[in-house]
């Protein structure tokens, strides 16, 4: 665990003036991934302050090489891991740290790191709403090697008003109404700063972010469930809005490479696509460069099955316009 990380995540988010900041701020970072730690907090009985307060100092805000590069945001290092890793410098050069496909699974892998680990066990003693407990417990348990650690995690948690997120009225909304509080509040933190300046104008909120809301869930040509992506969308959202594991997301979509965030328009879908098309000789014709994974998701037919009808070897194949594809 890094002793004092400053180690964040690539990935879009709703942002101020329709564009995404260089760098991510602390507010930034607790709109984002507020609702998450809500629903780890939920499930796991992890104060949502303390998942916050730990992936802001342990990611630098989002924007350290470990988050960024490794999607690690709460600085776990490789021991009883299989998965990809990555090597930084702590408090030894060239340490070993886990490497993720997407900063979502950093979260769920940092609460299921303490909720399995026998050294951990003494934290789950403590009301969930007793972040001082939870903070001094982490140090004690040698989760960090910084001395002032607890202290740390505290300061953030007060300063930043992290404990409203362990209030009794945050497992109703999910973390909504804060998110929502959170969000505008620091629209107007960033108007008084950017007083007289000519950018302040952009620095707009864009509300359909603060609060979420269900989607309508359509059948396509091939009778397959999805939705249409909205602004602000992740797969964990949509995940939780239709009773889904992740593993689901990303098998009913034909992830080649897993991500957190999606476009507006994205197609996704929410029950697994069809291994051929529903007509006889049913075809895709080309009308421009597109790849495999991108003509599975429009017509809902599994890419492995594409690739053994179209005698392709690889799932990443690009195909050029005017080619036709089998679909059945």
């Amino acid at each position: 665990m890094k002793s004092l990380a400053i180690v964040g995540f690539g990935i879009s988010f709703c942002s101020f003036g329709g564009e995404v900041p260089a760098k991510m701020s602390q507010t930034d970072y607790v709109s984002m991934w507020s609702n998450v730690a809500v629903e780890h907090m939920l499930t796991y009985r992890i104060p949502a302050s303390i998942t916050l307060a730990q992936g802001l100092l342990e990611s630098g805000n989002g924007n350290s090489p470990l988050a960024t590069e490794a999607n690690n945001h709460f600085g776990i290092k490789c021991s009883d891991w299989t998965g990809e890793k990555i090597y930084f410098d702590d408090d030894a050069k060239g340490e070993c740290f886990r490497k993720y496909p997407t900063a979502t699974e950093s979260y769920n892998d940092h609460s299921l790191f303490l909720t399995k680990k026998p050294r951990y066990a003494a934290l789950f003693q403590f009301p969930v709403d007793d972040y001082k407990s939870w903070a001094k417990g982490l140090k004690k348990a040698g989760y960090a090697t910084h001395p002032e650690y607890a202290e740390k995690l505290i300061d953030l948690i007060e300063r930043l008003k992290l404990y409203e997120y362990d209030d009794k009225t945050a497992p109703q909304n999910n973390g909504t109404e804060l998110l929502a509080n959170n969000a505008k509040e620091s629209s107007k933190t960033k108007a008084k700063e950017t007083s007289g300046n000519k950018s302040a104008s952009s620095m707009k909120i864009d509300e359909s972010c603060l609060k979420y809301q269900n989607h309508i869930s359509k059948e396509n040509k091939n009778d397959v469930k999805f939705i249409v992506a909205r602004k602000g969308d992740t797969y964990y959202k949509i995940a939780k809005e239709f009773e889904l594991g992740m593993w689901q997301m990303y098998k009913y979509n034909d992830f080649v490479d897993k991500k957190d965030m999606l476009e507006p328009g994205d197609i996704v879908y929410i029950e697994p696509k069809r291994s051929r098309a529903r007509s006889k000789g049913a075809t895709f014709v080309a009308t421009k460069e597109i790849t495999l994974i991108e003509i599975s998701q429009a017509e809902g037919i599994k890419l492995k099955k594409l690739v053994k009808m179209n005698g392709y070897t690889s799932e990443k194949v690009t195909v050029q316009k005017g080619q036709k594809i089998l679909l059945r």
